[in-house]
């Protein structure tokens, strides 16, 4: 049996195309107001929205158990895989992909846990290079190489409205988010080395959109790309950046996928995400 590849649920992919390359998902739990679900089974992204526009709100995520993921591999491997490749949201963001290497070491020398620096289509690539690895037959390490690959060549750029909701989780500083605040800014994000860091800053909505757009078609060079698109109760924004992309980068655009990002993205982002994933295919 191929190696099997097991994913958390920030990843947010399609769920076809999670049965497609028979990914395992492993979800992490949300608290909104009190109440703890898991993401994408229990709270789904509408819930977290309609929590955040309260007045008075509490929002946190916690990682999986480590014996989660433990019971997860040891039923896969029982099941015939050849072994497990674990791609999960960056160790700067959550303690996923430490609660996933401990189960690893608990499980014996048949896991590998690969961290994807990112979240969304940022770990969701890599899961899918690892997933096409494995049915063409790669063994454990070649698995876990071609996931490692795709993260080199995968790149986030995400807007957000406000950076209060970074601010509230310490995804950043307290500085970044007050002064952003002050002078009413629109914060233009990436994740160079798995952290968020606070890239640019613009006036308007729109024009957060509009240098979405450049900062990934500068980051496509002269590639050829696949694409992500995540929004949060914005899905009229997500369609205007995808169209606006592939008319920029034309035939060069591959595979596209469009999300809505889950509870745990809302949490620490806030209404109005738009993101763009942008996986730069190697050459042949």
């Amino acid at each position: 049996m191929p190696v099997a590849v097991v994913i958390d649920s920030t990843a947010y992919l399609p769920p076809e195309l999670v049965l497609r390359h028979r990914l395992t998902v492993v979800p992490l739990t949300v608290v909104l107001n009190g109440a703890e679900g898991l993401e994408g089974v229990e709270t789904q992204p509408a819930d977290a929205t309609r929590a955040l526009g309260e007045r008075r709100v509490s929002a946190s995520t916690s990682r999986p158990a480590p014996e989660q993921f433990a019971r997860t591999y040891r039923r896969l491997l029982d099941e015939g895989a050849d072994g497990v490749v674990s791609v999960h949201i960056s160790a700067g963001l959550s303690g996923t992909v430490e609660a996933a290497r401990l189960a690893a070491v608990d499980v014996g020398g048949r896991v590998e846990v690969v961290d994807s620096r990112s979240a969304g289509m940022g770990l969701g690539f890599p899961a899918i290079a690892a997933a096409t690895a494995a049915e063409a037959g790669a063994d454990l390490a070649g698995v876990r190489d071609a996931a490692l690959a795709a993260v080199a060549r995968t790149t986030v750029w995400f807007y957000v409205d406000t950076l209060e909701f970074l601010r509230r989780g310490g995804r950043i500083n307290a500085a970044e988010a007050l002064l952003g605040t002050a002078l009413s800014v629109k914060p233009i994000m990436h994740m160079p080395d798995g952290a968020i860091v606070l890239a640019e800053k613009v006036r308007t909505a729109s024009r957060g959109v509009a240098r979405l757009v450049d900062l990934a078609v500068e980051t496509a060079g002269d590639d050829d790309v696949d694409l992500g698109v995540h929004h949060l109760a914005a899905p009229e924004r997500a369609e205007a950046l995808l169209a606006a992309l592939t008319a920029r980068l034309g035939a060069r655009v591959h595979d596209t996928y469009v999300s809505e990002a889950g509870a745990v993205v809302a949490a620490h982002a806030g209404p109005g995400l738009a993101c763009v994933v942008v996986h730069r295919r190697p050459r042949s």
